[in-house]
C-alpha cells in the first residue's frame, strides 16, 4: 500500500458526512447499519484449529475491540470467530425481538415475497436449487437459533439506543481521494427471512466514492462504486453525472437488498444465480447441442445464444432491492449519526484478522461469517482495501484534473517513438534496398549459390522486420491523431458515455415478470417433486415401453413449462424442428447407401455441368 496516502481525521470525516450515502431498505428488513462496538462486547472469541473443538477464548461480556485486536492463541491454521450470545437466555427477550415491528424504533411492515424465483427460471436451474438446499443438511450451517439470537442481540441494541451509523475511512490512491464506506449488520438473514442463498453472523458491506482534487483544493465527486453479487472491477462502478444515478443533493443513493444488503444502484428485483461449473465431458456435450441448435439451425440465436468459456449449474435466488421501507440518509426517514473513523487505522482493523460471526466449517463458505474491512475470509488482505481504485477498474482511468495532463504526456511518448521508428526505418529500408541489390547480383551463377541463399533469407526476414515497423508506425499515427480529437473534445466539455465502461449491466426483472400468477408460481415449486414422482412410476410400471413414456412426459412437462412461461409458440416451433432433425436422421438410417449414391450422382453431375459450361465458352 506504498501509493496510499493518510488523510487526517478532520479531513476525513468532513469528506465523509458531505457525500455519506442515503440507503433505501425494503419492509421487513431486521437489520441495519450500525456501530461494531457494541456487537463485539456482546459476542465472545473462539478458535478453532485443525483437528481440535472449538475452543472459547474470550468469553461473552470480557471481550472489547481492543481485545479484539491482539488475537490470542494465535498458531498456523487456527481459525479465529466471534460467537453471539445464546438466544435462550431470557424467554422474555426472545418475545420482544418476535415483535419487534411493534418497536416504535423498527418498521412495522413484514417482508412479503414477490413472484417465486422459482417461476423465473428452467427445470435443470430448479433441480439444482433442490440439490443445494439438501446440502445444507450435509454443509456447515447458520442454525435457525443463531437466526433468533441475532434478532434477540439487535433488538437488544435498539432499546439500548443504538441507531444508524457507518465506518469511514479516506485514503488517497493514484490522485483520487477514495470515501470508503463500511457498513456493519449484526447478521446476514436473506436464506431464512427472504428465501436467499446464505446466513451468517455478521455482515460487512461498502460503498465508495471517488473524489478528484484540484490545483485550488477543491474536491469534486467523480464515480461511485457499490458491492453487490456477480459485479467485479468497472461494472461495480456509475459516473457521478449518470442520469441513472439517482442521488440526494451530493448524497447518492443506494437500495439495501432485504437480508443480504448487498446494494442496488436500482429499485426492484434482481435475480441473483450462484454458479457451479458442469463435469468436462458435461460441458461439452452441452455445448456442442447449444452451438447445433443455436448457429447451426438457427433457433433464436440473437435472443438466446452467447458462447460460454465454460457451461455451468446455476441456482436462483432473488435480491429485494425494492426500497420502500426505511430510508436512512441526510433528511432521510433515519439519520446517520457521526461516524465511527478508521483514520488513522484503529488497531482492531488490523490485528483481527479472523471472522465477525459463527464459523461454520462450510465448504462453499457462504454460511461462515465474514473478515473485516480489511481482510478475506482467508486471512489475506483484501483487494478493496489495499487498492481501492483498481477493485473498481479506476487505476486506468485518471482523474478529470488529470486527463489532459496525460494526454499531452502520452503524445509525447508517441512522438518520440515515432522519430525513433523513422530512423529505423530509414536504415533498415537503405539496408534491404543493398541486399537487394547484391541477390540481383548474385542469381544465376553456381559458384554464389549459397552466398545468395543466405542473402534470400536475410532480406525476408529484414523486410519482416520493416513490415513491422510500418505497421507500428501507422497504429501510432492514428493514435496520435485520435489523441489530439479526444483532447479537443475534452477541452469542449465532451465526456464518454457515461456506460461506456460497463461489460454486464445489471437490472432489476421487469414488472411482468415480477407479477406473475400464483398457479405459475404453484407450478414451480411442485415441477421438480412432480417428475421426480412421474419417473418413479415410469420405471415401476411402464418398464416394457421405458423409452416412449419418458418421451411422452418429457413433452408434456416441457409444453405445460412452455404455457407457464408464455414461450408456447416458440415451444411448438422448436418442437417442429426437433421432429424434421429426429425424421431426417430416421431416413437416413434406413436409406443410408441410397442417400450416399445419390449424393455421389449429384457432386458428379454437378462437376460435369461445371466442365461442360467452361468447354462450351
Amino acid at each position: 500500500m506504498a501509493n496510499e496516502e493518510s488523510v487526517d481525521a478532520r479531513t476525513a470525516e468532513a469528506l465523509l458526512r458531505r457525500f455519506e450515502p442515503v440507503i433505501r431498505f425494503t419492509k421487513g428488513e431486521w437489520f441495519y447499519p450500525m456501530d461494531c462496538e457494541p456487537y463485539v462486547d456482546a459476542c465472545s472469541l473462539w478458535v478453532a484449529r485443525p483437528g481440535e473443538d472449538a475452543l472459547c477464548v474470550v468469553p461473552a461480556g470480557e471481550l472489547t475491540l481492543e481485545r479484539l485486536a491482539q488475537q490470542p492463541e494465535d498458531t498456523t491454521g487456527a481459525v479465529h470467530y466471534l460467537k453471539i450470545p445464546n438466544p435462550k437466555e431470557g424467554e422474555d427477550r426472545g418475545r420482544r425481538a418476535r415483535r419487534s415491528h411493534t418497536n416504535p424504533d423498527w418498521p412495522k411492515e413484514t417482508f412479503r415475497a414477490g413472484r417465486g424465483r422459482l417461476a423465473r427460471v428452467g427445470y435443470v436451474s430448479r433441480l439444482a436449487d433442490a440439490l443445494f438446499s439438501l446440502a445444507l443438511l450435509a454443509r456447515g450451517r447458520v442454525p435457525g437459533g443463531d437466526v433468533e439470537g441475532g434478532r434477540v442481540l439487535y433488538g437488544r441494541f435498539m432499546e439500548e439506543g443504538q441507531r444508524f451509523r457507518y465506518h469511514g475511512h479516506v485514503v488517497r490512491q493514484d490522485g483520487w481521494i477514495v470515501l470508503r464506506y463500511w457498513l456493519f449488520y449484526a447478521f446476514n438473514d436473506w436464506r431464512s427471512n427472504v428465501f436467499g442463498a446464505n446466513d451468517h453472523e455478521a455482515d460487512w458491506e461498502k460503498i465508495f466514492v471517488y473524489l478528484s482534487e484540484s490545483e485550488s483544493g477543491e474536491v469534486r465527486p467523480e464515480w461511485v462504486a457499490y458491492a453487490a453479487h456477480e459485479e467485479t472491477g468497472d461494472d461495480l462502478r456509475r459516473r457521478w453525472d449518470d442520469p441513472e444515478l439517482e442521488k440526494v443533493g451530493e448524497h447518492p443513493v443506494a437500495y439495501a437488498c432485504a437480508g443480504s444488503h448487498a446494494t442496488r444502484y436500482f429499485r426492484g428485483e434482481y435475480l441473483t444465480e450462484l454458479a457451479f461449473p458442469l463435469p468436462r465431458v458435461l460441458s461439452a456435450v452441452r455445448r456442442i447441442a447449444r452451438r447445433f441448435w443455436y448457429v447451426t439451425l438457427r433457433q433464436y440465436a440473437d435472443e438466446d445464444y452467447k458462447e460460454k468459456p465454460y457451461e455451468q449449474f446455476t441456482i436462483p435466488f432473488v435480491d429485494y432491492g425494492r426500497g420502500d421501507g426505511w430510508s436512512v440518509g441526510p433528511g432521510q426517514d433515519r439519520e446517520w449519526d457521526p461516524p465511527r473513523l478508521m483514520n488513522p487505522l484503529p488497531s482492531w482493523v488490523s490485528g483481527y484478522r479472523g471472522l465477525w460471526g459463527l464459523y461454520t466449517r462450510d465448504p462453499f463458505e457462504g454460511e461462515d461469517a465474514p473478515a473485516g474491512p480489511m481482510y478475506n475470509r482467508d486471512k489475506t488482505i483484501s483487494r478493496e482495501w489495499f487498492d481501492p481504485v483498481g477493485w473498481a477498474g479506476l487505476d486506468k482511468v485518471p482523474t478529470r484534473a488529470e486527463e489532459l495532463e496525460v494526454i499531452t504526456g502520452r503524445q509525447a511518448e508517441i512522438e518520440e517513438r515515432r522519430a525513433f521508428l523513422r530512423s529505423e526505418l530509414r536504415e533498415k529500408s537503405s539496408r534491404l534496398k543493398a541486399l537487394g541489390m547484391d541477390a540481383e547480383a548474385t542469381r544465376n551463377q553456381s559458384h554464389l549459390s549459397k552466398l545468395h541463399g543466405d542473402q534470400t533469407r536475410h532480406i525476408e526476414d529484414l523486410s519482416k522486420e520493416v513490415e513491422t515497423l510500418r505497421a507500428q508506425l501507422s497504429d501510432d499515427e492514428v493514435l496520435a491523431e485520435s489523441l489530439k480529437d479526444h483532447a479537443e473534445r475534452l477541452r469542449d466539455g465532451e465526456r464518454p458515455p457515461a456506460h461506456a465502461h460497463i461489460m454486464h449491466a445489471t437490472r432489476p426483472v421487469s414488472e411482468a415478470e415480477t407479477h406473475a400468477g400464483r398457479v405459475a408460481q404453484l407450478w414451480a415449486s411442485i415441477s421438480i417433486t412432480l417428475v421426480l414422482v412421474t419417473l418413479i412410476l415410469i420405471i415401476a410400471y411402464e418398464r416394457s415401453h421405458l423409452l416412449s413414456a419418458l418421451v411422452f412426459a418429457i413433452a408434456m412437462f416441457a409444453f405445460i413449462e412452455a404455457g407457464f412461461r408464455r414461450r408456447l409458440a416458440r415451444f411448438i416451433v422448436s418442437v417442429n424442428v426437433a421432429l424434421a432433425v429426429v425424421g431426417a436422421l430416421v431416413l437416413l438410417e434406413h436409406y443410408f447407401w441410397s442417400v450416399i449414391v445419390l449424393a455421389v450422382l449429384a457432386v458428379g453431375l454437378y462437376i460435369l455441368w461445371e466442365n461442360l459450361r467452361e468447354l462450351g465458352r
